[in-house]
């Protein structure tokens, strides 16, 4: 079996558009929750997000790029950038075979779609189709493009596994280069679902929150008061490398992949199972393939949405998992980020990331007073990071439809 570890890091997102910034925010629970302003949300319960403020496509990237992608691939393509540049690749410096994309997105291109439909019915459903609206639209596109952009001819395809998507896509290319298919692959996720289908679509879901007088307060994790998730949108990329071609060519490796999971709920197209059956499971095996034993976490990234039944299922499952384990410290980083869906699970290794590399763990804001449901003794980090060495680090996530998907990263 190979060694993994990552050598590259992107994030593009309204939480910071660099990994600097990004990082920042986190670590002061800074919210970017505002009113959405890419369409007029009056009509919406929910009518705020974390939007990407003031997004020009072409101050990063070419005209026929913009042309041809849609908002989610744009978002990708910029953190992939980002990602490849830090980690040193050229695919003229190895053979291009020997690099590959797996990325994850939850809805793929759901702005190209509405866009679409709209102009389609405002001309009286006259068959006059945009060339691109196919390619566009598809959920293997931002893989595609990103390879296409670098030259990277390796194993290439996208994982769409709902909010588990872009921690799905970090498993299967840890799992091609522990079992020497490729050397090094660019993973992560991405999504753009501040839209007017998404936000009516989840809001008939009961899934967001309302509270639109204080967006910045509206996600807050194990709270009593919690009424739903932020919208988010953006992406985040990880550079996976075997570890002795890292080694060989000099790269900076920020820490290792220990191991990761999957599992299904197998009970709700959209609620979790009420005891965490299956998020137990995936942390249980993510842990057996790290060779780590549940004292060995110093940080568990929880998937925590700030909905009523979701974070309550996911403490019921951390502290079976971790029960009494007291250096264990947890964090919802949602409360900061909003939820980016199918990206969330890569802006999350990022932080669990930074979080082992930096030496810190990032707070989750906004929380007053725990829900007597969420089982006591989980040493939730509230409002202020906490300095505190981590040698591992677990990155939950969940998607509809009941996949969960766990990633560990350890120190190198």
């Amino acid at each position: 079996m190979k060694r993994v570890v990552v050598t590259g890091l992107g994030v593009f997102s309204a939480t910071g558009t660099d990994i600097a910034t990004f990082w920042n925010n986190i670590v002061e629970g800074i919210s970017p929750a505002k009113a959405i302003t890419r369409f007029n949300p009056e009509k919406f319960k929910t009518r705020f997000a974390t939007q990407i403020a003031d997004f020009n496509p072409a101050q990063y990237l070419d005209r026929n790029e913009i042309k041809r992608s849609d908002l989610y691939s744009q978002y990708a393509l910029i953190a992939a950038d980002q990602a490849i540049a830090d980690a040193g690749i050229d695919a003229n410096a190895m053979s291009p075979f020997d690099i590959g994309v797996i990325f994850g997105t939850a809805q793929g291109g759901m702005d190209t779609f509405e866009h679409q439909y709209k102009e389609f019915a405002a001309k009286n459903f006259e068959p006059h189709f945009n060339p691109f609206f196919i390619p566009k639209t598809l959920v293997n596109m931002a893989a595609g493009l990103i390879s296409i952009k670098h030259g990277f001819m390796g194993v290439n395809f996208s994982t769409a596994s709902a909010c588990a998507s872009a921690n799905t896509a970090i498993m299967d290319a840890f799992n091609y280069i522990k079992f020497g298919k490729a050397k090094v692959i660019v993973t992560g996720g991405s999504d753009a679902p501040i839209s007017e289908a998404s936000i009516g679509g989840y809001n008939s879901l009961k899934a967001l929150s309302t509270r639109n007088a204080e967006p910045t307060k509206a996600s807050r994790p194990f709270d009593v008061e919690r009424d739903g998730f932020v919208m988010g949108e953006g992406a985040g990329v990880l550079v996976l490398e075997e570890y002795e071609h890292a080694k060989a060519r000099g790269a900076h490796i920020y820490a290792e992949v220990g191991g990761a999971a999957m599992t299904s709920d197998a009970y709700h197209i959209t609620a979790t199972h009420p005891e965490g059956k299956g998020a137990i499971k995936a942390m249980q095996l993510a842990l057996e393939d790290a060779g780590l034993n549940a004292t060995d976490i110093g940080f568990v990234n929880a998937h925590a949405t700030s909905t009523p039944v979701g974070d309550i299922s996911e403490a019921k499952a951390i502290k079976a998992v971790f029960d009494g384990h007291d250096g264990l410290h947890v964090s919802a980083t949602k409360s900061v980020t909003g939820h980016l869906l199918g990206a969330a699970g890569a802006v999350e290794a990022i932080i669990s990331l930074k979080a082992i590399i930096e030496g810190i763990v990032p707070p989750t804001i906004n929380t007053q007073t725990i829900d007597p449901e969420i089982p006591k003794g989980l040493n939730i980090v509230i409002n202020e990071a906490i300095e505190k060495r981590v040698d591992a680090a677990l990155s939950n996530t969940f998607g509809f439809g009941g996949h969960n998907g766990v990633v560990v990263f350890k120190k190198i």
